[in-house]
């Protein structure tokens, strides 16, 4: 466990206990199960938009990837009755990979900046949604049961997804800290061109963390499908916000080059679980936007104190050594 994680889970668990003080049903089993729920779609997001922060960039069109993923899901349901669940779950992650390769080559190639770039694809996916999409939407009787009670069922009290979205976050996290391409993104982030002199081939792992957010993305348009009622034309509209956000409170550097995605999902948790206790209590809904700004602002603050400390005492233990 990392020192940028800590304030979020002691945030988290100081919420969580006054809320529960104020509101014990708050942390009923079912209150438990509708938060870790709620939490379960975004902590997949974060976990793959932290890949991308890491290197220095940003992917803006994860929402609209998710939208995508999740009427496509549909479709197949009621085009291809009988279709394996696994199928669908495969074909999902390839045509959210195949949306973030999109993204990860226009950044690679056109030498545009990110947030430019995902900006653009966020509205020509969400275009190509509504085209598809249409006024048509799917609902929960158009998919099959088993594929609607992953969101029902609990292992050891602990919804089948969100366990699902455990795994994604250990997974990656072993990635991140043991693989070489994993921590090479690290150095990508914290300076682009040391990297490229170090023989790190910056295109070809930027390119990796698009590709791999586009697949965790494809995961959760599938993943969303089971969790609610209906997928159409807006769905996943806005949810970049609440992703990057979940990202950056959970300690994941918006300058890139540090922070993990263990923390990402944290920051998820946090985000959705301030929306549900600010709930609980009966705080207004501008009050929740708001505090989650707040959250955002200090997290950038707190960042960019630490990176500038850090600086100062290379540059002491320097002119030392000198």
């Amino acid at each position: 466990m990392h020192l940028r994680e800590l304030p979020v889970i002691l945030a988290l668990v100081a919420l969580v206990l006054v809320t529960w003080a104020i509101n014990p049903l708050f942390l009923s089993p079912q209150g438990v199960k509708d938060m870790l729920l709620n939490a379960t779609i975004v902590m997949i997001l974060a976990v793959g938009q932290a890949i991308v922060i890491i290197t220095r960039n940003v992917d803006l069109s994860v929402g609209s990837i998710l939208g995508l993923v999740a009427f496509g899901t549909g479709t197949l349901f009621v085009s291809f009755p009988g279709i394996p669940i696994v199928a669908v779950f495969i074909l999902g992650m390839v045509f959210g990979a195949l949306l973030g390769a999109v993204n990860g080559l226009l950044v690679t190639l056109a030498k545009v900046p990110a947030l430019v770039i995902t900006l653009g694809t966020l509205y020509i996916y969400r275009g190509l949604n509504n085209a598809w999409a249409g006024g048509t939407q799917y609902f929960a009787d158009d998919r099959p049961e088993a594929f609607g009670n992953l969101s029902v069922d609990t292992v050891l009290g602990f919804p089948l997804i969100t366990l699902m979205a455990v795994f994604v976050v250990v997974i990656v996290a072993i990635f991140m800290a043991g693989a070489r391409s994993g921590r090479d993104l690290y150095a990508i982030g914290s300076d682009p061109d040391a990297a490229r002199v170090f023989g790190i081939p910056v295109t070809k792992r930027v390119l990796l963390a698009f590709v791999a957010n586009g697949v965790l993305a494809g995961l959760a348009g599938v993943l969303y499908t089971s969790r609610f009622n209906s997928v159409g034309a807006t769905t996943g509209t806005g949810l970049e916000l609440d992703v990057v956000a979940a990202a950056v409170v959970g300690g994941v550097a918006i300058f890139g080059g540090s922070g993990s995605v263990v923390g990402a999902a944290f920051g998820a948790l946090l985000l959705t679980t301030i929306t549900g206790a600010l709930t609980a209590v009966r705080v207004d809904k501008f009050w929740q936007q708001a505090i989650v700004g707040v959250l955002i602002l200090a997290s950038i603050v707190i960042d960019r104190i630490a990176s500038v400390r850090t600086a100062r005492r290379l540059r002491v233990s320097e002119a030392r050594d000198v």
